[in-house]
Parts: structure tokens; sequence; C-alpha cells
């Protein structure tokens, strides 16, 4: 599994049906069962309150997130119809509609018993190609942090095999809930279909979470000692957000179109010779890659000590691991990369930076935020270009023994941005890079060339052990941002 643009993603041509959730009791009761609400988190406030202001400035905001994969044999339409209302059911913040009330942003949870899925013929598509703009339109159309239901379900049924996709705004999930949403629907349609009874691992509420998370740090203020790892790492470097030092070629207060971008770095065989190296030397995967990054960066003209943000899970040791909703944390990353030192070096780096990161990341980013640059806090997005870095293992995510056989991927979207934000995910296949940056000329060859250069150096890592190995590396396979990687999701069917 891994994520990489719905653009790139083959799906083969067929008809498609999609299921409207829809509460029995909404015009009767006039919306969700609990009129009192539970509070949002942290980042599902925010969250809510750029989409509302952006609204209220004729200047919307969009994104999404969004996942697929496959059922072969004839499809059930009926069992699936079970296992998406099965689904929605078992998760909480799925379930919910957001208001204001009194200032602050409120869950109201619709009862479970009460929902219910009514199926729609869309129409049938000729060609992949038509189908894919399909989806692609479909999905930015569909999906409003303001009105609820906040995603979309439907399939590509064909004669012999299916593709389900769902696509959800941010406010409700992450993107370590898509291989769960693939893993929960999957099974519980598999067990419909056979006859058998379906046993899923518990699933607490996110609700749960965020309940908590604000009776521990709503009453905080800017002195509270537990800002002090903030306050070391804005002092260091003078901000709250760490700029992306390469050029974007971007104008301040101003929002672009976005270049959705995905490639493969490493093939299975390299990956597993990657992790090694990095595991010889005290570190993991993540940290060589991290510290690659660091490494080109520096070589392009940034600052030998790496400034960044990193996503951290806060899914807890299997507390929250098979729950949907936004179990993230950003938190600020530091360490040398400066010139001269070899990958063990570098690595020592990374692997004391996050260790001290990991030390503080208690505090929600969101109210860091909030509390240590309220100027900021006020605007829309982010002010500038921003340093980030996130990388998932997808084998080990829920569900990942039978991704082979599933083929789920997860594609996310934005509709403008003013930076540039990569993912890096490893599943199977490999090692894969998913970039989301402004649609500019000095953007695209400066992301062009990063790109390059990274892959570049993950390969002379995983061939020679260092940064700058002698073997010399072949040509390009492809170029940055094809498919190559894709295809192989359709040869295999």
């Amino acid at each position: 599994m891994r994520q990489f643009p719905l653009e790139m993603h083959h799906v083969a041509p067929g008809r498609v049906v999609e299921w409207r959730l829809r509460s029995t009791a909404a015009a009767e009761a006039g919306g969700a069962g609990d009129p009192a609400g539970r509070k949002a988190s942290f980042n599902q406030d925010k969250h809510f309150t750029v989409a509302e202001e952006s609204r209220a400035a004729d200047d919307p905001v969009a994104s999404w997130v969004a996942v697929t994969f496959e059922v072969t044999g004839p499809l059930d339409e009926r069992a699936l119809s079970q296992a998406l209302l099965s689904f929605v059911q078992r998760h909480e913040v799925l379930r919910c509609a957001f208001r204001r009330l009194a200032g602050e942003l409120a869950c109201e949870p619709f009862d479970p018993a009460e929902l219910t899925l009514d199926p729609e013929q869309v129409g049938a598509f000729e060609t992949a190609d038509l189908l894919r703009d399909f989806l692609v339109d479909r999905f930015k159309r569909s999906i409003d942090t303001l009105s609820w239901p906040l995603f979309i379900m439907g399939a590509v049924v064909r004669e012999d095999s299916a593709t389900v996709y769902l696509a959800f705004d941010h406010i409700v999930c992450d993107g370590m809930s898509m291989p769960i949403v693939a893993r929960d629907v999957l099974t519980a349609y598999e067990g419909l279909c056979g006859g058998e009874g379906v046993e899923l691992p518990p699933a607490p509420s996110y609700l749960d979470f965020a309940d908590e998370q604000r009776r521990r740090y709503l009453s905080i203020d800017a002195q509270d000692e537990r800002l002090g790892y903030w306050k070391e790492f804005i002092a260091r470097g003078g901000d709250f957000f760490p700029k992306f030092p390469l050029d974007l070629g971007v104008e301040p207060d101003r929002m672009y179109p976005i270049v959705n971008e995905g490639s493969m770095l490493l093939d299975a065989a390299e990956a597993e010779v990657f992790e090694k190296t990095c595991v010889a030397v005290g570190g993991k995967p993540f940290m060589g890659v991290l510290g690659s990054v660091a490494v080109c960066l520096r070589e392009a003209g940034g600052p030998g000590v790496y400034r960044g943000f990193m996503p951290v899970s806060e899914r807890g040791r299997g507390t929250w691991a098979h729950s949907v909703g936004w179990f993230v944390n950003t938190m600020p990353i530091e360490f040398d990369a400066s010139p001269g030192r070899d990958f063990a070096q570098v690595m020592a780096g990374v692997r004391a930076g996050f260790t001290e990161m990991i030390s503080h990341v208690d505090v929600p980013f969101v109210r860091a935020w909030e509390l240590l640059a309220p100027e900021e806090f006020a605007a829309r997005s982010w002010p500038y270009p921003v340093n980030f870095f996130s990388y998932i293992d997808m084998r080990r995510c829920p569900g990942a023994e039978r991704h082979d056989e599933w083929q789920p991927a997860t594609h996310v979207w934005s509709a403008r941005a003013n930076g540039a934000c990569s993912w890096f995910h490893r599943d199977a296949e490999g090692l894969h890079m998913n970039s989301l940056y402004v649609d500019t000329p000095a953007a695209r060859a400066t992301m062009t060339d990063f790109q390059e250069a990274l892959r570049r150096t993950v390969q002379n890592v995983a061939r020679s052990g260092g940064f700058g190995g002698s073997v010399a590396l072949p040509p390009p396979r492809r170029p940055v941002g094809t498919p190559l990687d894709v295809a192989a999701y359709a040869r295999r069917r």
C-alpha cells in the first residue's frame, strides 16, 4: 500500500454505484441525536475554522484523503452496502456533524441505528481515462468540511471484479486511517459473503481521544513548562515555522494551484539493503531517509542544520491502533547534517534529534501554535513554505498481510498551497515519495532536482553504505512523477 496521486491510478472502466449516508431521524429531529454534542479535537477545530473563514471570504479551501482497494470476483452489492454501513457505525467520528456551539466546535454523533445507505447508480464509463476524470472531479466537488456527511463511498463494478473507493474530509481521518478503512470494509464484506460473523478488534472512539486531549491541554498558557522544547526550537531558528530552504518562487500571502507527484525511490531489494545499512549504524529506515533529505537540501543550498516539522502518530501502543480519526501531532525536529559528516554521524544526529523530539511530544501542535505564534495562528494557512517530512511503513499497518490481494492505495489532494509537503511510504515493493507543491516554474525545477538527488542519495546508501558512494549510478530509469510504480498495480490485476 502506498500513497500516490489519484490521477496516476489506473482503474479499469466499469459501472459506478455510490452509497449515500442518511439519518432516518434527521428529518424529524433536525440533526444529530446528541443536541449537547461533544467537543472537537484541536486539529478538527482549526481545520473547521479555516473552512468557515475561507467560505466567508469567498476563498474556499478544499482537500481530501481517499483510499481505493480491489474486490475479486463478481461484486455482491448488497453485502458491500452492509459492510460500508457497519464501518460507518463502528467509527463514531464518521457519523458526526460539526457545528459551533457558544464559540466551540461541537461533534454531534448520530445514533448508529438511525443511519442508512441509499444506493445510487451513477453510470457506466467506457474508458479508464473517462473514469479517472470522473473520480477526480467527484472527489473535489463532493468533500466539504462544512457539510455532512464528510465522505463519499462508491465502487466501480465489473463482471469479475470491482474497485471500491472512499474519500474523506481530513477532519474525520488521517493517512493511517486509510489501511484501517480497507481492512474493516473488506473483512466485513468477506464475512457477509461467506455467511460468517465479523469479528474486528476494538476501535475506541476518536471523540474520546479528543475529550481527553482537551481536558489536558485547553487550560495551559504560554508559560507552561511543557512548551519548553518548542520555545528552544524557536529561539535557535527565529521562527515557529521552519522554512523550506530552497526556492519555490512563491510570493508572500499568496496561494497557488498544486502539483501532485508520486515516484519510486528504491525497489524492494534496495529498500531492504537500505534498512540493513541504517540498522548497522544504530538507526531506522525513516532516520536514513530523513538524513538523506537533510543532506540533499544542504547540497542544494540549504543550511547544514536541518530544521523541519514531522508528523507523529498519537495512536499510542495499541490504544487507538484500529480507530479512524485524526491522530496526528506535528513536532519540530532539528539535527546537524553539516558538510564533512558521514552517514553514521548524520544518523546519530537524526537519532538524537528524534529522541529529544519524542520526549516532548505530548503538547498538541495546534495548541503550541496558538500560544506561541498567535498572529500566525489567526491566518488561514502556514505563513510561508515550511520544511515538512512524513514517513510511514505500510507493511506494519492493520491488514497489511492482505495488501497484495486487496491492492489498497491512498490518495491525497489539496486545492491550493503556498509551499511543499513530501510523504514517504515503504511497502512490499519499495520506498516511494509523494509530493504536493506549488505550481510555479521555480518549484517545478527545484522539486524535480531535489527528488532526483534524493533518489541517487538513498540508492548510494543502499549500494555503498554512505551518501556519496563510489558506485556510479545509471541514468534515471524514468522522469520524476511518471507512474511506473503504479503500472505495477495494473499488471498484477
